[in-house]
């Protein structure tokens, strides 16, 4: 038998046909982690990991199942294939299964994506990487510890193929840097962090660069004091600001909206942002950290705008929500190894508005610039919201002092109708959403 991949899963999709199955697709994914980390100039973790994981469903009329592996072994192909049809045919039907019909027939590949970068660091590089991002850190004036620093390296290859003839096949590589400080001592110790990941090496910011900023930030937090409570305007620098586009991304996915468990389940076609904002989910943007060529059920991906001019235009969907909902699949379709597909985007970014960062808040009096989120307590069905948050005062339109155990609380509906963009978007990850500005929210604090 052939040692392609490719090959030895197109068997598997025959042995399930042969043993009864009127439909099958398979999935395989094959990762390499390598990673370092240090802490206070010394080494303090390394790692290697080589996995493989394989997934088959199988459709017996309207009834499915999934049988997974962590192996891509030709000898339990007969075995893995017979269990899965078995399954199948005493499990509940199921009216929306299926494969995706709007699939694509034939191979498809990451050609003109850049998804892969051939080169490998080796520990040394990790180590080195990891060393000089820390070494940044501590240097900086007021940080009095490490909480360590990594460097890492990932590739991942990914194999999808269906009975219906789509096969595809795609390897991404990963290249990342963070590192964790604080400053201070005793009860007043503060911590912050700073970090970068890109597909290419050469994207990859400096880390001395990372090191810096994150001893900057830890600096920048010592002495917070609680703000009063009462309601003011707060702005979202952008390592938070993503936050908005994650729950907007949980709101329109398509499971939540067949089952009428979000709170924009009525809202297609209608405002739900401000005119101006547009949202799109771009998986082909080149060398994008969530760009792929196809979905996880054998579609074309293919850039969908979310929001248009603040108007929701489409619900995220798979086959199945689609199916639930009278629609066709715009080709969300997640999928791991030992579940079902599912809907999901991964290159999601907001346009940028006109307005700099500093224009964004000149008119600010009393306002909360928040640089970190944590907790969360956010009602999926009503959008009723509420994070503790830290950061920095906005006084008279200018960042003064930080801080920190504040509670912002609101509502998403109303939130995204109030949000203003700044114009400072940057690709840094796989959601990516400039400075934000939302007016009149509750904030806790002394």
């Amino acid at each position: 038998m052939s040692t392609d991949p490719i090959d030895q899963i197109s068997t598997l999709i025959a042995r399930a046909r042969a043993a009864g199955a009127d439909a099958a697709d398979a999935v395989y994914i094959s990762r390499t982690a390598h990673g370092a980390q240090v802490r206070n100039g010394r080494t303090e973790d390394l790692e290697r990991s080589e996995t493989c994981d394989l997934g088959l469903r199988v459709f017996v009329g309207q009834r499915a199942a999934i049988v997974s592996a962590t192996a891509l072994d030709p000898t339990r192909f007969d075995t893995l294939a017979e269990r899965a049809v078995a399954m199948a045919r005493v499990v509940p039907e199921d009216r929306f299964a299926g494969l995706c019909a709007q699939a694509e027939t034939g191979f498809v590949d990451a050609t003109g994506l850049d998804l892969f970068d051939p080169t490998e660091p080796t520990t040394t590089d990790l180590i080195a990487r990891a060393r000089v991002a820390e070494d940044a850190a501590l240097a900086v004036r007021g940080v009095s510890n490490s909480n360590g620093a990594s460097s890492s390296f990932g590739l991942s290859d990914i194999i999808l193929m269906t009975s219906a003839g789509f096969s595809g096949r795609y390897a991404r590589t990963s290249h990342s840097v963070s590192v964790s400080t604080v400053a201070g001592s005793g009860t007043a110790m503060q911590r912050d962090y700073d970090y970068h990941s890109a597909v290419h090496l050469s994207d990859l910011e400096d880390a001395s660069l990372i090191g810096r900023r994150a001893g900057e930030r830890t600096v920048a937090r010592l002495n917070p004091v609680r703000p009063r409570t009462g309601r003011m305007p707060i702005v979202l620098d952008p390592r938070v600001s993503t936050s908005m586009l994650r729950h907007l991304s949980g709101a329109i996915n398509g499971v939540a909206i067949a089952r009428g468990t979000s709170f924009l389940k009525d809202a297609m076609g209608n405002r739900i942002m401000p005119a101006g904002i547009t949202i799109i989910d771009d998986p082909r943007r080149v060398r994008g950290t969530g760009a792929r060529p196809f979905d996880g059920e054998g579609m074309l991906s293919a850039a969908n705008t979310l929001v248009e001019d603040g108007v929701l235009k489409t619900w995220a969907l798979d086959s199945r929500s689609a199916r639930q909902l009278g629609l066709k699949s715009n080709g969300c379709a997640s999928r791991g190894t030992s579940g079902p597909p599912s809907p999901s985007l991964g290159n999601m970014y907001m346009t940028p508005g006109s307005l700099t960062p500093v224009a964004l808040m000149a008119d600010i009096a009393e306002g909360i610039y928040i640089t970190e989120m944590m907790g969360s307590a956010i009602n999926g069905i009503t959008g009723d919201y509420s994070r503790g948050a830290a950061g920095f005062m906005i006084r008279d339109g200018v960042l003064a002092e930080p801080v920190a155990e504040l509670t912002v609380a609101g509502n998403l509906k109303d939130m995204f109708l109030r949000l203003v963009a700044a114009n400072d978007l940057t690709f840094r990850q796989s959601t990516n959403a400039p400075t934000i500005r939302i007016d009149d929210m509750m904030i806790a604090g002394a």
